[in-house]
């Protein structure tokens, strides 16, 4: 008597239903906060049957952000045609991640507040996941440089640099745009758009920002 009652079906669509409750539970309660009990409730299935499937908190945890983290690099590169040009190739590229974080808030909060904040080895699976995306945005800059610049090669340094800024600041704005009630994933993609891309517009044409020598 009280036990909770599981309806025979694949273990592999179990173990998604699993991590759909836990990443809302994490989600929204934090991974300090959020407790088995609640999660397997959540997900309508006894608490030792999770054990059984993810072992653990911390395992159960780490499924849920490399399920996430794929997700989300899976959603930014099929969001991107590559027979557009640079602009609208990035375009897409922000619309699609501002997209899939507007529609799963939970899942963004998992991979960008809760794994960063619980040390490793959680911040070391979103970290591989932030490369995988700083690669894909260098190669984007790339393209960029190629179509508008006389001179294609910008210094690899400096492209990788671009890189990691504009997807720190996608990063940030997505969990504004979250928290921000009105804001869609077009107004967010375009205020990032119109914010990155003056600026790589003007560097691609060979007028990067210089200090003036008056100013000191």
């Amino acid at each position: 008597m009280g036990a909770v009652k599981t309806k025979r079906m694949p273990r592999a669509v179990r173990e998604q239903q699993m991590l759909d409750a836990a990443v809302e539970t994490f989600g929204r309660r934090g991974y300090m906060a959020a407790s088995m009990d609640e999660i397997a409730e959540l997900a309508g299935v006894s608490k030792p049957l999770v054990y059984l499937y993810l072992n653990s908190k911390e395992d159960l945890f780490t499924a849920c952000i490399r399920r996430e983290a794929r997700a989300l690099t899976e959603a930014v590169r099929a969001g991107v045609r590559t027979d557009q040009p640079a602009d609208r190739q990035l375009w897409d590229g922000l619309l699609a991640f501002f997209t899939h974080t507007g529609q799963k808030p939970d899942a963004w909060s998992v991979l960008h507040l809760q794994a960063r904040t619980h040390g490793e080895p959680f911040a070391a699976e979103v970290a591989a996941m932030r490369e995988e995306i700083v690669a894909f945005v260098t190669q984007l800059i790339v393209v960029a440089a190629r179509e508008a610049h006389r001179d294609p090669d910008l210094p690899e340094r400096e492209v990788a640099g671009l890189a990691e800024a504009l997807v720190g600041a996608a990063e940030s704005l997505a969990a504004w745009a979250n928290a921000t009630p009105g804001v869609t994933a077009k107004q967010a993609a375009a205020t990032l758009m119109n914010f990155a891309w003056a600026g790589l517009g003007n560097l691609m044409e060979g007028r990067p920002w210089a200090r003036q020598a008056a100013s000191g």
